[in-house]
């Protein structure tokens, strides 16, 4: 049998490199290497599946490589087909079965240790254990900090340039949902609490406004600028309501 599988113990797991994969699959590696980021593109899930390293080349070039775990390679291999694909993929399964046992039996078996020996290494467990946990909840409280920052940010907007800071939000909503197409929709959701929140109908404000200003001889284009901006300027209950609103919708979508 010719060599199966080049698997490293990398972080406590089993891998096997992209270019092996590619060599016993009769892939090219640049094939291989689109497989698996089309993977990691569809499902974020399986990003820890294929770790991204490199090599380096015989001209001391480095390139692009993946360190595949066992899950990792079940789902790569799925598709390949054939009775050369069959054989490969049962010898890779018995390879990993056997580095598995392999590294079990190497474990350091601490029942055989006196107990001055036991105590100590409980006691370092204990340590490793407990930095590691420290190590999280400081990560997870510098996470809530940055939270309630944005919180802070989003709900106290300046009452005097309020045009702007709503905008600045929801454009900021708007990239963070993927494009400012989503401007609109946004914006149209705001509108909509406004007037479910404080018992309003700014579209027919809006309609009314535009008739006064026809009564009063504006021009058409003058009349065709006016917008559910304006009807809210005029009213500081609204102008208010509507900060507060897209405050709570930054929140809502995490910005």
């Amino acid at each position: 049998m010719s060599k199966i599988i080049n698997i490293l113990n990398q972080d406590g797991q089993l891998v096997v490199t992209s270019r092996q994969i590619a060599e016993d699959f009769d892939k090219r590696h640049s094939d291989v290497l689109e497989k698996i980021e089309e993977l990691i593109k569809t499902e974020n899930s399986v990003m820890t599946m294929f770790i991204e390293s490199s090599y380096k080349a015989g001209t001391g070039k480095d390139y692009k490589e993946y360190l595949i775990t066992r899950d990792g390679f079940s789902l790569l291999v799925m598709g390949f087909t054939g009775a050369k694909a069959l054989q490969w993929k049962l010898k890779y399964i018995e390879a990993f079965n056997k580095m598995e046992e392999h590294i079990k039996g190497q474990a350091l078996n601490t029942s055989e240790l006196s107990p001055e020996l036991q105590m100590f290494n409980q006691m370092f467990k204990a340590i490793a254990n407990n930095e590691l946990e420290q190590k999280k909840l400081k990560a997870a409280v510098e996470e809530a900090k940055e939270e309630i920052k944005g919180i802070r940010e989003a709900v106290t907007l300046e009452p005097n340039q309020w045009r702007k800071d709503t905008a600045t939000l929801i454009n900021k909503i708007a990239n963070k949902l993927g494009g400012f197409e989503h401007i609109k929709p946004i914006r149209d959701e705001a509108y909509s609490l406004l007037n479910s929140t404080y018992g309003v109908d700014i579209k027919r404000r809006l309609l009314n406004k535009k008739k006064n200003m026809a009564l009063e001889g504006c021009s058409k284009s003058k009349i065709d600028k006016v917008n559910y901006l304006d009807v809210i300027a005029e009213d500081k209950k609204l102008i208010n309501g509507y900060i507060n609103i897209v405050g709570r919708l930054a929140v809502k979508y995490g910005i």
